[in-house]
């Protein structure tokens, strides 16, 4: 008997892969948030604006019809139609609604389908480091094993073709990109792209192209990856509707590739999730029909919001990398001294300005905070002045 519970008690319940994966950098940082008073928050990656009315009111008059019920697995075909003419449009790759395209539970969902899909126990993805804290730890959580690229400011954070060719093994399974790229708000030329996504069809790994924002760029033309010459058949495509359409907590998102890929995603995501919720399908049509005034209008305002920081951010003293999509900044604070962590803790409980540390975005993040500039633009002024206010009491200014 005492044996029998020796050997119960002996054995963790939670399982290595999860044990292998640290707790969200940024989440620890938006917990501390809500528990005090008078924050800016430069934190969390989500816009401030509110989903615009008319994207609203689909959905509101789609449960005042009684739209309640589950979607196909695949999601509303007519938001799967709207996708495909989008894509098609916008960018120039045509996907089949019927079988090329999935709508999943937010951009996330999508990711982490498509790496569960592919993956097995042992293969390796190739990944930028900094990059979304979610790529190694979803990689992880499918039973794979992130290979990094250290990407760094002197080279606009951008990895090249021989950074991939001399990491590549006999278990590398696909190359993860996710240009415009959070935390750096970097961009890769399609020049660059078209280079890897040639290695990458000729060594047989597939790309997944994390996309989600693919539409905030400023002053340059926007890639979509399998548009680029013969690279949507070895392509996974992710998106989704939260950062271009202000529609984060409405949880749609998507996944594009050739029909035997979406089969495989489409499998895991019938038993693990069914359909993405009705309602925000619904407003995501209307998004697409009618959104591109309100994308725009966005844009423009995180443009001046970007220029404003960065200015700010550099007359404080930082070296910062001029982000050319997303809403990020991603400025050395080494010339503080402290390490990222140590430098986002006080600067939150000594001016209460939340940023994330660089080092949540993987081991080449250190040294960097990352900064979110959808947020007012008074209150970005704000949090400049507290900065440096901040960096003065400290002695570096």
């Amino acid at each position: 008997m005492s044996a029998s519970r020796s050997i119960k008690t002996a054995h963790s319940p939670i399982s290595d892969r999860v044990n292998m994966v640290s707790p969200s950098g940024i989440r620890k940082f938006f917990d501390l948030i809500t528990t005090m008073e008078g924050v800016i928050s430069l934190g969390v990656g989500e816009p401030d604006f509110v989903t615009p009315w008319h994207i609203r009111e689909a959905a509101i008059y789609s449960i005042e019809k009684g739209y309640t019920m589950y979607t196909s697995n695949f999601g509303l075909i007519e938001l799967r139609q709207e996708l495909a003419k989008h894509l098609e449009s916008h960018y120039g790759v045509s996907y089949d609604p019927t079988k090329e395209l999935l709508i999943t539970t937010g951009s996330s969902q999508a990711l982490d389908l498509a790496l569960r899909a592919i993956l097995n126990p042992g293969d390796e993805v190739i990944m930028p480091d900094p990059s979304y804290v979610a790529y190694p730890a979803c990689t992880i959580l499918a039973g794979g094993t992130p290979v990094t690229i250290p990407t760094f400011e002197t080279s606009d954070f951008h990895i090249g073709i021989r950074d991939i060719e001399s990491r590549l093994t006999p278990r590398t399974k696909a190359v993860l990109l996710g240009y415009p790229a959070n935390p750096t708000g970097a961009i890769m030329p399609r020049e660059e792209l078209t280079r890897i996504g040639n290695l990458a069809r000729d060594r047989d790994v597939t790309v997944i192209s994390d996309e989600i924002y693919r539409e905030l760029v400023y002053g340059v033309e926007p890639v979509c990856f399998p548009a680029l010459p013969h690279m949507k058949d070895n392509t996974i495509l992710v998106g989704g509707f939260s950062k271009s359409y202000a529609m984060t907590g409405w949880r749609v998102g998507y996944v594009a590739a050739r029909h035997e890929l979406i089969e495989a995603i489409t499998k895991i995501h019938q038993y693990a999730m069914m359909c993405a919720p009705t309602a925000g399908q619904m407003a995501a049509v209307e998004a697409l029909k009618n959104g591109a005034a309100d994308t725009a209008s966005m844009l423009q305002e995180y443009d001046q919001r970007r220029r404003v920081i960065l200015k700010g951010l550099r007359d404080i003293g930082f070296t910062c990398f001029e982000p050319r999509g997303a809403f990020y900044v991603f400025p050395s604070i080494r010339k503080s001294g402290m390490s990222s962590d140590e430098f986002a803790e006080k600067l939150l409980m000594e001016e209460k300005v939340a940023v994330v540390p660089g080092s949540a975005f993987g081991k080449y993040g250190e040294g960097h905070v990352r900064c979110c500039y959808a947020t007012s633009l008074p209150e970005i002024e704000e949090a400049l002045r507290r900065i440096h206010k901040f960096m003065h009491r400290h002695g570096k200014v």
